[in-house]
């Protein structure tokens, strides 16, 4: 049996991969108290476009940082950056509880969180990435992304808890971001279990960012990657404000409906791209997303939640695992840093883009009479994007078959039998393995 055949028949979920797994569902929970920042926003006098302004700078700021990553983690690895942007996270939610008015300090604040939380999502990716074989890269990535559901609805549960505490509201942002800075340590200790006196493999022949994007550009499932980003932006700023304006009591039902269905389809779908194909990933995630953004118009109690959560979930489900394998996939392993931290930043621009106009298109329509108009035509607006992405991708990338190709210098060569070897030895490597 070839190298390559026993790799994939080993099991990739071992303690690596559940320590993994395990760091992710602090890291998402701790995201996902954040879920509150436009409530923040609000209480210190701002507006809906205003909040998204806030998130388009941080989002800005990661993905200028972005362009330095990605070099830097094929360079020296995952180890460094992930306990570097673990403490940086930690600062800006701590900074979050100190703000008291509308400034630069928010803005600042921002940034330092939005880059620190890039930093860690792409290196907890490439990390697991670097530690399967590359047919099974979809499907890990997937089953490891299912622990953010699990992050998900404790994230959003414990946020709508800890905002509808009987307390002034600088105690309840408080109580919320210092909770989520505890989760965000505890997350940082276990990146150092994983990646301590870790090897790498360094490239040698230094291609900048930019050369390594026209070089491996990953196609039109970067417009993808972009909608991920819209929707993100509808769920993850607006929604609170949403429920707000509806007179609802908070987002958790929401997210919990959505991270237990995204998170059974996960498994359920966990062999889909090598049996039906990306391709077929990406329409089926793109019709749930429609139809998800669709029905939060008809939202008037929290159970109507359910719903729409279950067809984001599913949306999400698929997307997700296609999109980043098949962005960083265009990559070869060597630069698989530099390939994931692009697409995750393709993913990041949608949100940076649309969060302002978003924000704008319900500050626009909304009325003292009904808050609420505001956001249907937003719906609207993101389910149309999404519907048009869709089209193009079916014009362009569909065309061509998804083979789930591997790059040859990933492909794992089986050593020779005794009697084929060489009767001269082979000049050593110059350059450590990876581990």
């Amino acid at each position: 049996m070839s190298h390559s055949e026993l790799a994939s028949n080993q099991s990739v979920y071992n303690r690596r991969f559940w320590l993994a797994y395990l760091a992710n569902v602090l890291l998402v929970t701790a995201n996902a108290l954040t879920f509150h920042f436009a409530e923040l926003v609000a209480y210190l006098g701002g507006t809906e476009q205003l909040t998204g302004s806030v998130i388009r700078t941080g989002l800005l700021g990661a993905l200028v940082v972005r362009l330095w990553m990605g070099n830097y983690i094929d360079k020296y690895g995952v180890g460094p950056l992930w306990m570097i942007s673990s403490v940086g996270i930690t600062l800006g939610l701590i900074s979050f509880t100190f703000i008291g008015s509308i400034g630069w300090e928010l803005h600042a604040a921002r940034v330092l969180f939005s880059v620190s939380l890039a930093g860690m999502f792409t290196c907890s990716m490439v990390h697991i990435q670097n530690h399967v074989p590359p047919e099974r890269r979809t499907e890990v990535i997937g089953n490891l992304g299912s622990s953010g559901f699990v992050g998900m609805i404790i994230g959003s549960n414990l946020g709508d808890l800890l905002m509808n505490l009987d307390a002034a509201p600088p105690t309840k942002f408080n109580y919320l971001f210092g909770v989520a800075a505890v989760m965000t340590t505890c997350h940082f200790l276990i990146s150092i279990a994983l990646t301590w006196r870790q090897k790498h493999t360094r490239p040698h022949d230094g291609l900048s960012s930019v050369e390594l994007l026209v070089r491996y550009w990953p196609g039109p499932i970067v417009a993808v990657g972009l909608v991920m980003g819209i929707v993100f932006a509808v769920s993850t700023v607006f929604l609170r404000r949403y429920s707000t304006a509806v007179g609802l009591n908070g987002i958790g039902t929401f997210f919990t409906a959505y991270a237990v269905s995204a998170f059974c389809f996960r498994i359920m779908v966990s062999g889909w791209s090598y049996r039906f194909g990306r391709h077929s990933m990406v329409f089926s995630g793109l019709a749930g997303h429609v139809i998800g953004l669709c029905s939060l118009i008809f939202v008037t109690s929290e159970w109507h939640y359910i719903f729409p959560a279950v067809c984001g979930g599913f949306g999400h489900a698929l997307l997700f695992p296609a999109v980043i394998s098949m962005g960083a996939g265009s990559f070869p392993k060597r630069y698989r840093g530099m390939g994931t931290t692009l697409t995750l930043g393709f993913v990041e621009s949608g949100t940076m883009i649309s969060a302002p106009v978003l924000g704008m298109i319900i500050d626009r329509y909304a009325s003292a009479e009904w808050a609420k108009f505001g956001f249907t035509p937003m719906f609207l607006a993101a389910a149309g994007v999404t519907v048009f992405v869709g089209i193009y991708y079916a014009l362009t990338a569909a065309r061509v078959p998804d083979e789930d190709a591997v790059h040859e210098e990933d492909r794992v060569i089986p050593e020779p039998v005794e009697s084929e070897r060489p009767l001269t030895p082979e000049p050593a490597m110059a350059c450590e393995s990876s581990e």
